[in-house]
């Protein structure tokens, strides 16, 4: 497990990150989420050792970080890094070499890694030749290619379609599998929220909530309920209840526990009841909530 125990760091007599806290399990995709200048990127050089931290601690399977254990870390930058007229093959082979691995080895893993993400074809070409998109996947590989024991990546699916995501997705499972932390940021709400086992959010430098994606949806955000029955224009009239959605039959309303079950009894008495289920918020909505809650807490 990766772990960071209250991490802080300043910059100018600025402090950008606030006794940051957070774990990313092995096995797991870990969604590290958060708006522009929330404090990603510092953190992600901090765990990688490019940044000190001013306080705290960076620790991997309970040991504190050592350059020695950073050499089996993979990161991939949001600003591309790779060389633009090399080709593919030969530059992931050359990165995997820097890692120790031998020459026929480190060639034979950098092709079988472009076939598994759908550039085996490309293997030869320069990397300047690809769609930004494929230079995307290339840079996945480079990260991936000498096979480390914690992954670090700063927008992985940007510039990626729906198809491609995929792709690389089943390639993160794959590593995460084996046995290996992935950490990923990324700004795409609804990508993280499909597919990621954990979260971390931050904001002004603060983690602002963190753990499982289920737990985090049950704990966060507003509740809301579906009620589909024969006619629920009625909803509206219940006291403390607030609809957001309403055709026909259905209704999508906020409420506290209590109001809900009042409009279920309300409706159970007016006719069949076809459905009544609580909506958990979505990542986005759990954002959105604990973010303006932690900008109530520093303007008091």
């Amino acid at each position: 497990m990766l772990e960071l125990r209250k991490v802080c760091r300043s910059y100018s007599g600025r402090q950008v990150l606030h006794d940051v806290s957070l774990s990313a399990a092995r096995g797991q995709l870990t969604g590290f989420v958060g708006g522009n200048g929330a404090g990603k990127t510092t953190t992600m050089r901090i765990i990688l050792g490019v940044l000190n931290a001013d306080s705290g601690q960076v620790l991997l399977d309970g040991e504190a970080l050592s350059p020695a254990s950073r050499t089996r870390f993979g990161y991939m930058p949001e600003e591309r890094g790779l060389y633009p007229k090399m080709p593919l093959a030969e530059q992931l082979a050359y990165l995997a070499r820097l890692h120790g691995f031998p020459r026929s080895r480190a060639r034979a893993r950098a092709v079988s890694l472009l076939k598994r993400l759908g550039l085996g074809g490309r293997a030869e070409d320069a990397l300047e030749s690809l769609s930004l998109g494929n230079q995307q996947r290339v840079q996945v590989a480079a990260a991936l290619v000498h096979q480390p024991d914690v992954l670090v990546l700063d927008e992985p699916f940007s510039g990626l379609d729906p198809m491609a995501v995929e792709v690389v997705l089943g390639v993160l499972r794959e590593h995460a599998a084996g046995g290996a932390v992935v950490l990923f940021s990324s700004h795409q709400l609804d990508v993280v929220e499909r597919l990621c086992d954990d979260l971390v959010i931050i904001g002004s430098g603060r983690v602002l909530a963190a753990g499982p994606r289920e737990e985090l949806r049950e704990r966060h955000g507003t509740r809301r309920y579906e009620l589909i029955t024969e006619d629920a224009g009625w909803v509206r009239m219940i006291p403390n209840v607030a609809v957001d959605e309403q055709t026909g039959g259905r209704a999508l309303f906020r409420a506290e526990e209590e109001a809900a079950q009042q409009v279920l009894a309300a409706a159970a008495q007016r006719g069949p009841v076809r459905s009544f289920r609580p909506v958990l918020p979505t990542l986005s909505e759990i954002f959105k909530d604990v973010s303006a809650e932690n900008a109530e807490e520093l303007a008091r």
